[in-house]
């Protein structure tokens, strides 16, 4: 969709939203005798919001592949209208009023007749929007017709291997950038035919939403590219060749004119074999799956076990490492055994030990120090006991050495490290240390001119910190669209663009309705973190239809306890290989 249609579309959404507006203050005032004044601020503010949220409403719309249905048009103005009414009913408009944020329980409730009138006029929105659309205002875009062979003249091939953040994004980008051009083809090369959405894979596995539900098809975000499901086995630079196996044994070689590296990274356990034969990983679904799956078989093993040291061996669960994944893995799972205690009535909070060990001085090294301070507060008083200052040195099936300390346990996770994708050290491309590929400001390979690197497998430099850009998620995303743009430029002998991307900030959820955040500078903790990092990223989250699926999720988790029935296992052979995507 060009930039013209696009804005038509947010200058239409500004409109709707203050007809929307009307319609929901006259349905209000007539039905629940509503006076604007006491709900908010003054008129004004109320048709200044609603136009606003109209722009936004439409300017997100506008980004879809098709117009939506009715009913996900519907579902999508309910959905926008209670984060609407989060973001300016509890934060904004308060604030302005010099009331201070409205987030604790108490002014909550008092909120709640502002969020009937946003919730009416999300639907009255969406309503509006879909007729608009119905009578042709707003027109469906030109799909692209898919590539099936070569007999179709094509004469340029790019192939992206790795179908994670970086490698999903960096083929949405491609296929705008080259439209419905048929001399081009795009080929996503994935272990699995899904995207991890992986800031969310904590809650798979302390039960707050099903597997499936952050796992997009990679086939439901294209029109035109080209999607195998197979296992990078080797590249030849010199033959312009990819070899793929496909399945248990076929192998399938493809060629490319401009080849992207988005293979991400597996865990590092620093050549300790005994803690890479104990622990468990946490880098795909299926390791997520598994870990609950081991919980559970552990709080049935302890409902019934009769001596106590066995008991306390079970009940004993460590997590090692205190990044994002070790911190918001231990909060959830923290929430989930504790909160199991209402079916295992002969477990106590008391013989529950829930350790996080790192060999920092305080967890979540990525925030601030205060806001990490304050993490570890929330978390010991939750039952959480952290052990900074020590490293992992050994391991059994029923225990883990720190240092000169044995402790017995049944369950350990590691989160400790990761390392570029292996396949990369053979090709003879040239690493930094850890054996991530050595990349130019363009993300051009070095020593090539048609190899591009991208995410976690890539050491790639930070023209604004002067040192390598973050392996996080919120800069593969950047530097996908940045390759895209490059490659574009390539095929169509254009100039490169080099990358720069200033950080936003970073949210991490520590427990119980209690998360942390930096965003734009700004510091955020508590409650309102915690609304803040669901709502970040529930926009975020791929397809209409994962969002609502999650947010349902959220929305059972309220009112009921969380599930302790065993979740389906995935393919464990296919999960569990060596290559991963950003």
């Amino acid at each position: 969709m060009n930039i013209t249609t696009r804005t038509r579309w947010v200058r239409i959404g500004s409109l709707a939203g203050v007809l929307a507006a009307l319609v929901s203050l006259g349905v209000s005032t007539l039905v629940a005798d509503v006076s604007l004044p006491t709900v908010i601020p003054g008129i004004i503010w109320y048709f200044a919001v609603a136009a606003l949220s109209g722009a936004v409403y439409g300017w997100l719309v506008s980004k879809a592949d098709h117009l939506l249905s009715l009913l996900e048009n519907v579902v999508f103005g309910i959905v926008y209208a209670v984060l609407v009414w989060v973001v300016f009913g509890l934060v904004i408009i308060p604030v302005l009023a010099g009331q201070g944020f409205q987030w604790e329980p108490m002014t909550i409730s008092a909120q709640i007749p502002l969020l009937m009138l946003f919730l009416l006029q999300g639907v009255c929105l969406s309503l509006t929007m879909q007729s608009f659309a119905a009578v042709g205002i707003l027109r469906q875009p030109a799909l692209h017709i898919p590539i099936e062979s070569d007999e179709l003249g094509i004469t340029q091939r790019v192939v992206i291997l790795g179908g994670g953040f970086a490698g999903a994004t960096a083929a949405q980008h491609l296929e705008k950038l080259f439209g419905e051009d048929q001399r081009v083809q795009i080929t996503l090369v994935s272990r699995t035919n899904h995207l991890l959405f992986t800031p969310m894979l904590a809650e798979v596995t302390a039960g707050g939403v099903e597997a499936q539900h952050i796992s997009p098809p990679l086939r439901a975000f294209f029109r035109r590219v080209h999607v195998i499901q197979g296992e990078p086995v080797q590249i030849d630079p010199t033959e312009k060749v990819v070899t793929v196996r496909s399945g248990a044994l076929e192998m399938q070689q493809y060629q490319y004119d401009q080849l992207v590296l988005a293979l991400g990274a597996v865990p590092n356990f620093y050549g300790n074999a005994n803690l890479e034969r104990h622990a468990f990983t946490f880098k795909s679904l299926s390791d997520a799956i598994r870990i609950r799956n081991h919980v559970i078989d552990i709080l049935e093993r302890a409902d019934t076990e009769p001596d106590p040291i066995r008991r306390q061996t079970l009940l004993t669960f460590v997590v090692v490492g205190a990044g994002f994944a070790g911190a918001e893995l231990v909060g959830g799972l923290n929430d989930f055994v504790r909160g199991s205690s209402w079916y295992y009535k002969k477990i106590s909070n008391d013989e529950i030990k829930m350790l996080l060990v790192h060999p920092g001085e305080v967890i979540l090294p990525e925030l601030s120090a205060d806001l990490a301070r304050y993490a570890e507060k929330k978390m010991i008083a939750r039952g959480v006991s952290i052990l900074g200052g020590v490293r992992a040195t050994d391991a059994s099936a029923t225990s883990i050495t720190l240092g000169a300390e044995k402790i017995a346990t049944s369950t350990l996770i590691w989160t400790a490290g990761s390392v570029p994708s292996p396949l990369l050290r053979v090709c003879g491309f040239e690493t930094d240390k850890r054996g991530a590929v050595v990349t130019d400001e363009y993300l051009l390979v070095k020593g090539y001119r048609d190899i591009w690197a991208v995410g976690d497998c890539a050491a790639i430099p930070d023209l604004i910190t002067g040192k390598n850009a973050p392996p996080t998620a919120q800069y593969a995303l950047r530097e996908a669209k940045t390759v895209a743009y490059n490659v574009h430029a390539a095929l169509n002998k254009g100039s490169f663009k080099a990358f720069r991307h200033r950080t936003q900030g970073a949210l991490a959820v520590v427990g119980h309705q209690t998360a942390c955040a930096e965003v734009f500078g700004f510091k955020f903790s508590g409650l309102f973190a915690w609304l803040l990092w669901r709502g970040i990223y529930l926009l975020k989250l791929p397809t209409l239809e994962k969002k609502l699926r999650v947010l349902l999720d959220w929305m059972i988790d309220v009112f009921f306890p969380r599930d302790i029935a065993y979740a389906p296992q995935l393919d464990e052979v296919v999960e569990r290989t060596p290559v991963t995507g950003d």
